[in-house]
């Protein structure tokens, strides 16, 4: 057996049992390392002000945790004191406004009366107060679930800052890609993430402040529902609807239908209209244009748009980081493709000269 033959044996056998290893810990080192790429500018500055790369390291690392786990543990803390502070004449409310509705219903939804006696019969404190506990039951098991991944996610960002640049360097020089194609494909990777990154960490506060805001009139706890908004906007179609449904149900149920007419249409219009449909492909691309210099390729930001929502619907929460990740990767190694055909290309008519 030639010796390349055996070392390439013993390299598949080796990855597989890496991949063994680390499969449970696969997507959140993708998630980290993504993040560590978008972010590489942050660590830079830091290196600079601290002259330190573990206290850059650490410091990014800390603002990345504080903005994860801040926002989710006062959504977690408040959730849990509200739903044991829960009385059983709010719930009884709630069934009684649900009954009336369904046994007269509004002359436009009349034709439907038949299918909503059926519904009827399911409509009791105990099924509303089940169902609400198994919401709540799936709720607490995703913010977990949430918790534990971005930990990891952390911990590996932190050594994926830390240990970047040398990590990079082995990579190059294993890949045996020339400069000009490594310098390209960091590039680009580099360049989309840092704006999916911040495009999505904008929106989420912009669109989380103007829902947090329109309900704190109403009495609500805006930073809590707001954050809860924010989080929900990540979601591709009904993440707003998640939200506002739900109070705009229960203004109706305490007899405040202005103040429900005035949730539907906001969210509807304003957020998910005009901040949603219009502002955030305007964010993106104010965000592409400040953030890469003249000479970067820039992604139309509608690409980058529809990336993170197909992302989202293909991987879930983390998806709004794969999605484009992928879509950058791909388009960069389709550019690479381009650059060789025009380096055959001249070859051949070097050749024929």
């Amino acid at each position: 057996m030639k010796p390349q033959f055996f070392i390439a044996i013993l390299f598949a056998t080796s990855l597989y049992w890496m991949y063994l290893l680390y499969a449970p810990f696969l997507l959140v080192i993708t998630i980290a390392a993504l993040l560590a790429v978008s972010t590489a500018n942050i660590q830079e500055y830091f290196e600079k002000l601290f002259g330190y790369k573990f206290l850059a390291a650490l410091v990014s690392s800390l603002l990345l945790a504080v903005l994860f786990f801040a926002p989710l543990g006062y959504f977690l803390a408040t959730l849990t004191i509200q739903l044991n502070s829960i009385e059983p004449e709010m719930v009884g409310k709630i069934e009684v406004y649900v009954k009336n509705f369904l046994e007269t219903p509004p002359p436009y939804l009349l034709f439907l009366k038949p299918y909503f006696s059926d519904a009827l019969k399911d409509v009791n404190i105990t099924t509303i107060t089940a169902n609400a506990l198994r919401v709540a039951g799936h709720v607490g098991a995703f913010s977990a679930g949430f918790l534990k991944n971005a930990f990891l996610v952390v911990v590996f960002y932190f050594f994926a800052q830390y240990n970047g640049a040398t990590i990079v360097e082995f990579l190059k020089r294993v890949v045996q890609m020339s400069v000009d194609e490594s310098t390209l494909l960091a590039r680009e990777l580099s360049s989309v993430m840092s704006v999916v990154f911040y495009s999505i960490i904008m929106n989420a506060m912009f669109q989380g402040a103007l829902f947090g805001i329109a309900i704190s009139f109403m009495g609500y706890n805006g930073l809590l529902f707001g954050i809860m908004y924010g989080f929900a906007s990540l979601i591709p179609v009904v993440g707003g609807l998640l939200m506002w449904l739900p109070f705009m149900i229960y203004e109706f149920s305490i007899g405040n239908s202005s103040n429900a007419i005035f949730i539907a249409i906001y969210s509807i219009v304003v957020l998910s209209i005009v901040a949603d449909t219009f502002i955030k492909p305007v964010i993106i691309k104010e965000i592409n244009a400040r953030l890469l210099k003249e000479d970067d390729a820039r992604m139309n930001e509608l690409v980058i748009f529809f990336a993170i929502i197909a992302g989202l619907a293909t991987f879930g929460f983390w998806g709004m980081i794969l999605g484009p990740a992928i879509t950058a990767f791909f388009l960069t190694i389709l550019k690479l493709f381009e650059a060789r055909s025009k380096e055959c290309e001249v070859k051949d008519s070097k050749v024929k000269e």
